[in-house]
């Protein structure tokens, strides 16, 4: 019965959630088109949206630790689901993400994607994709903001292995600054896929940064060791075994 109930109020809880992007987007339309500080208003108006009902329609409460970087930085995240978006976004005084080129043509999101600076690539073309994004990157380098690259390329689920993916090497090669790794467990709240929605409290971690200099491989090694270890750590404060031998 208890689960009946709280899927019942995830049901609703996602309805109203995806109703309301169109609405908050369009509220904030008009300033989003004029400069891409009315935009950055807009997209955090919907984060803080989200939260707010995530906490009192399903008993989802969220986190964020660690110190938020500012200025030119590299964010390298983990990624569970669209919750740690929207925890990673809200924090950030000026973010905007490497993101698939599909985004750029949906409704409403794909404008604002354009106006707060993401980055598209094309994923089905790794190669030509990583060239692009480091191309793109370059072009926008005079831009000051927060580049947010998922290093695993896509959405993983609580304690499933996946590689992290040599274009955030590349990126933080060639942009030549700070990394801030970022760590998560949303995924135990809010899946990749389905309805349900698990109350508890989903945290979206901000590790030491990572100074510029390391050679490719190293910094890749370090780090995919840093963030699934503070994810690790995540996953079991909300109670999900992990068994990182596997």
């Amino acid at each position: 019965m208890r689960y009946a109930v709280q899927w019942l109020r995830s049901l609703v809880f996602v309805g109203q959630m995806y109703v309301m992007l169109p609405v908050i987007g369009l509220l904030y339309m008009p300033g989003a088109i004029v400069s891409r500080k009315g935009a950055v208003r807009g997209c955090k108006a919907y984060c803080l949206w989200v939260r707010w009902t995530a906490r009192w329609m399903i008993g989802l409460r969220t986190e964020v630790r660690g110190t938020p970087p500012e200025g030119q930085v590299l964010i390298a995240s983990k990624h569970q689901s669209f919750l740690d978006i929207l925890l990673i976004y809200a924090e950030l005084p000026a973010g905007r993400f490497i993101m698939k080129r599909e985004i750029l043509w949906t409704p409403v999101v794909g404008l604002y994607g354009m106006r707060i600076g993401c980055v598209a690539v094309n994923r089905g073309k790794r190669g030509a994709a990583i060239k692009k994004m480091a191309q793109d990157v370059a072009r926008g380098a005079q831009k000051p903001g927060q580049l947010i690259i998922y290093a695993q390329g896509t959405r993983v689920a609580p304690g499933v292995k996946a590689p992290y993916k040599i274009g955030v090497g590349v990126l933080y090669e060639q942009m030549g600054v700070t990394c801030v790794p970022a760590a998560t467990n949303v995924g135990v709240f809010w899946p990749k896929r389905g309805i349900y929605r698990k109350p508890g409290v989903a945290v979206v971690e901000f590790l030491e940064p990572i100074d510029a200099g390391l050679g490719k491989e190293a910094f890749m090694a370090r780090l995919e060791e840093e963030v699934e270890t503070a994810s690790d750590a995540l996953l079991q404060e909300a109670g999900f075994p992990v068994d990182r031998r596997t």
